[in-house]
């Protein structure tokens, strides 16, 4: 078992070369491969998705690239690809690949939710919970709270990525749990203090993560490898909706007759324009579900559109339950179902937990809903509406976007649409 365990510690020689350029006709961009001293060892990645793969991560530091008239992200911009050993207030051991992956996805994310203090948890590539918070509603403290609230479970080892200091509440939160990586622009006086507590945890100081507005409007050049040697080169996903005047209206027509949807109310919106620019960062097919700032469950990876809202609605269910375990007996409710089936009392409680989660519809009444596609039936919308969503935006662009807006002007209350206008796969 020991030497199992050692495979994670193991830090991967890596024949990578020190220097990568790319040539795309006229233009050329320089890549610098990264390493770091750390503990007196000079290395670059420790591995790359599992153990057995070396792995060697680089910077763009030379050469622009302009198609089409389209500006892509150029040299000096670099956020996770540029840290050095100052920024890594605490490395713990070398980083792998999937620690900066993750803390990259959650800059991705967090470059649409500037407006306020947003606080992500990702975890294999997608965020487990995410929220946001003004000030005056407890900043980036109460939006880490939110966040880690909204699938805790989930969260365990997961990496905290935020947009804006780092406050003493964040850390005692963070302490209070397991976590892999904080990543945060800067952190205030005594958190550093709380935060070293944890030993292994990578704590990373990132000033352009306070700034990720300024990159918002500019894609980079995103590039994906085929197994067969291959690569797909293709112009990074930007999100069109900045604010609630970006969506479209959900109008259809259908044999001379024209339907349009409710649209949502300043709240609504504020939630939809949340969830929407959470969804950039999450594996199509996927389907959010938010409130108040936050999320209530996040669904990824599905194959069919109706299955990932019947997975998401499970996982509100599931996390709401959870909640009230781990509130009242300190315990999980996977830990408590276990304790239940040798204790009566517990067996009693257990039973009267989920049956409140059902009652209360795993918290979805009122809520938000976004799909990073369209709806090609109204069975996922059906679904949704009758778990109580109240608000739902979507692409649009179904060949059924008429019985799709018809679900929810049928429903009652009546459920808000809008589209975006684009889809947002991420594969």
């Amino acid at each position: 078992m020991s030497n199992l365990k050692d495979m994670y510690r193991t830090i991967n020689a890596d024949s990578f070369p020190a220097d990568l350029k790319i040539v795309l006709g006229e233009s050329e961009l320089v890549y610098k491969k990264r390493q770091w001293t750390i503990g007196e060892e000079t290395r670059g990645l420790r591995y790359g998705e599992n153990p057995d793969q070396p792995a060697a991560l680089y910077e763009l530091v030379g050469g622009e690239l302009e198609l089409d008239g389209i500006r892509y992200r150029g040299p000096g911009k670099g956020l996770v690809s540029a840290l050095s050993e100052e920024h890594m207030l605490q490395a713990g051991k070398h980083p792998g690949k999937t620690n900066f992956t993750d803390v990259d996805n959650g800059a991705n994310i967090l470059q649409y939710l500037s407006a306020k203090p947003a606080a992500l948890i990702i975890k294999h590539n997608n965020p487990c919970g995410a929220a946001w918070a003004s000030q005056t509603e407890g900043g980036v403290g109460e939006a880490l709270r939110k966040a880690y609230e909204s699938d805790r479970i989930a969260s365990f080892g997961g990496a905290v990525v935020v947009n804006s200091p780092f406050t003493l509440d964040a850390a005692e939160l963070v302490n209070s749990s397991y976590f892999e990586v904080v990543a945060a622009p800067e952190f205030e006086e005594g958190v550093l203090d709380i935060l070293s507590r944890r030993k292994n945890l990578r704590i990373l100081r990132i000033p352009g993560l306070a700034r990720l507005n300024e990159l918002a409007e500019h894609s980079w050049l995103d590039i994906k490898s085929l197994m067969d040697g291959g690569i797909i080169l293709q112009k990074s996903f930007l999100s069109r909706i900045r604010s609630e005047a970006d969506f479209l209206p959900a109008k259809a027509e259908k044999d001379g007759s024209v339907i349009i949807a409710r649209a949502p109310t300043p709240q609504e919106a504020d939630d939809l324009v949340f969830a929407w620019s959470v969804e950039a960062g999450v594996t199509s097919n996927s389907i959010i579900f938010a409130r108040n700032g936050a999320t209530i469950a996040i669904g990824t990876g599905e194959q069919d559109r109706v299955g990932c809202v019947e997975l998401t609605i499970h996982k509100a269910y599931t996390k709401f339950a959870d909640s009230l375990a781990f509130k009242e007996f300190g315990k999980s409710i996977y830990e408590l179902k276990r304790a239940a089936l040798t204790d009566q009392a517990l067996r009693e409680r257990y039973e009267e937990i989920t049956a409140a989660a059902r009652a209360a519809r795993g918290g979805l009444p009122g809520s938000a809903m976004v799909s990073d596609g369209f709806f090609p039936f109204r069975d996922g919308v059906d679904t949704a509406i009758a778990e109580g969503v109240a608000a739902i935006a979507q692409p649009g662009g179904s060949l059924r976007d008429f019985e799709v807006i018809e679900a929810v002007n049928e429903a009652s209350p009546q459920v808000s649409m809008v589209f975006t206008g684009q889809r947002s796969f991420k594969h």
